[in-house]
């Protein structure tokens, strides 16, 4: 009886097979691959492109290099009323300055690895602070330089200049924050306060004159006295107030940077922020729309939950916006992105990040764009002096300017899709406007190398041409923006169709039924 209770299975299974049940599981079904959401884009790589809050690609501000240090880092940065830039690195002690001609020079070499802090007095002096177990120097204009403070502290984290001229000393490990008013003055007599803390990360003056203070670990931000008193004004969740950046009008930015984010920038200079996923805040995800052969739409993929900028549960970094009463909002926060500098913009603030070398802009409710992506890996200072924007990065320590106008031509390279299997590429296509043109390359290995296809002639018809390149198992697309006269290009969206391999199924197992109970 069993026998023939198997026989029976054996056939009913094969009765499915060839009538076409369990099509859905071995047959190939065409696929659009649609890009379109923000989330999505800032994996890909912008060249000369912003990818604006609602994921729209444009052309990006202009970014030039102005000086190339040959330094691995550049840890600070500082400008004069001369409009001069300078520049402390690492890890040869290196100070340049780069004048308003964009023209370098190295300025002056302290003994130590790491100039970590820059300031500017009101004589015109620069102030460099050194680490580890480093010193403050006053640097004149000529490039000689003389010892002006030397504490017993092991790192000099940051300067600022007083409205009375004094200099603010902020060290680790101890957390002291020092006044210094004279060359030479004692550290003894010259302590402001002991934090309690470990380190003073960040120091700024801002509209008002009042001394403003980040902290590590307890991701304090303190308002200090003339005469050494302490108000919090923040208290974030968390660790470390990495940078602070006054805005014009008295309130104040600060970037703070949680436990796994502060470990991996490391308590000494030496390392940059290991590059991180550039997944920002999601707003919405990328459609993936399955086409049956006769026409059928398949459902689209569930919508990830979208995450507030206020949820820090698992923040990696995140800037809060202290509001001059005392009030404050988080304007920014991301998951993966590790933030390392930040300077106030017109109606937001400016964050240089240790993804990709990228620069986002971010208004005071919250809306962000990546503005620019730099050719290093890290953003490690940003300076404004008027309209102009001056950056400085690391692995290469260099300087880029930005300016207002953008370019004329600039290129992004999407994600790798992979198709899981070999694919037959079908047609692309795209909405936007103004001068814009596609290319793909395809290859079966997950990272494009040379043994993929080269880029495609230029596809030129938004409403789909079809894709030229070989059969493979993952492709990329490229898209180039052209400005010309009075049009601006702007992508919304980029879809590419293909079908992939048709696979025969694989029984695994064969279940007899019980008796009396039909299929």
């Amino acid at each position: 009886m069993h026998k023939y209770k198997l026989i029976y299975c054996a056939a009913a299974l094969l009765f499915l097979i060839g009538f076409g049940f369990l099509s859905s599981v071995s047959a190939g079904e065409p696929v659009v691959w649609e890009m379109s959401s923000r989330a999505e884009l800032l994996k890909g790589e912008a060249h000369g492109v912003s990818v604006t809050d609602n994921g729209v690609l444009t052309l990006a501000p202009r970014f030039n290099q102005l000086l190339n240090t040959e330094q691995p880092y550049v840890w600070s940065t500082a400008i004069d009323a001369a409009g001069n830039v300078y520049l402390g690195t690492g890890h040869d002690g290196k100070i340049f300055r780069v004048t308003t001609d964009g023209k370098g020079t190295l300025l002056y070499k302290a003994s130590e690895l790491d100039v970590t802090a820059l300031a500017v007095g009101n004589d015109g002096a620069l102030y460099a602070g050194t680490s580890p177990d480093g010193k403050v120097y006053r640097v004149t204009p000529d490039g000689k330089a003389e010892v002006y403070f030397d504490p017993n502290d092991k790192y000099i984290w940051s300067l600022a200049i007083l409205r009375d001229g004094s200099l603010a000393v902020g060290t680790g490990d101890n957390g002291k924050l020092y006044r210094v008013r004279a060359a030479g003055a004692k550290p003894e007599s010259s302590l402001l306060i002991n934090t309690n803390q470990t380190h003073v990360m960040s120091l700024a003056v801002n509209q008002q004159g009042d001394l403003i203070a980040g902290t590590d670990p307890g991701g304090l931000v303190l308002r200090i006295s003339a005469d050494g008193k302490a108000f919090g004004l923040y208290d974030a969740s968390l660790r470390e107030i990495h940078a602070l950046a006054p805005a014009p009008d008295g309130s104040i930015y600060a970037l703070g940077l949680s436990e796994s984010a502060s470990i991996n920038r490391s308590a000494t200079p030496g390392a940059a922020a290991p590059p991180a996923d550039a997944s920002a805040v999601v707003t919405t995800i990328t459609a993936m729309t399955a086409v049956d052969e006769t026409g059928g739409v398949a459902q689209p993929q569930t919508p990830q939950p979208v995450r507030s900028r206020s949820d820090l549960s698992n923040a990696r970094s995140a800037v809060f916006h202290i509001l001059a009463d005392g009030s404050s909002d988080v304007v920014w926060s991301s998951t993966s992105i590790t933030g390392f500098s930040l300077v106030a913009a017109r109606g937001g603030v400016l964050i240089g990040t240790s993804d990709k070398g990228r620069i986002y802009s971010v208004t005071n409710d919250g809306r962000d764009t990546l503005l620019v992506q730099s050719t290093e890996g890290q953003i490690s200072s940003l300076l404004a002096r008027g309209p102009e924007i001056f950056a400085a990065s690391s692995n290469q320590g260099k300087l880029f300017q930005a300016g207002i106008p953008v370019v004329e031509e600039g290129s992004y390279e999407s994600p790798v899709r992979d198709a899981k299997l070999v694919a037959s590429w079908g047609r692309i296509w795209w909405r936007g406007t103004g001068p814009i043109e596609l290319q793909t390359r395809s290859g079966n290995s997950e990272r494009p190398d040379r043994t993929w296809s080269d880029w495609s002639a230029a596809y030129k018809d938004s409403s789909g041409s079809q894709i030229v390149s070989p059969k493979a198992r993952f492709i990329q697309w490229r898209a180039v923006l052209r400005a010309t006269v009075g049009v601006a290009p702007a992508l919304d969206d980029v879809s590419v169709a293909y079908l992939p391999r048709n696979v025969a199924p694989e029984i695994l197992s064969i279940t007899t039924l019980p008796p009396g109970v039909a299929l």
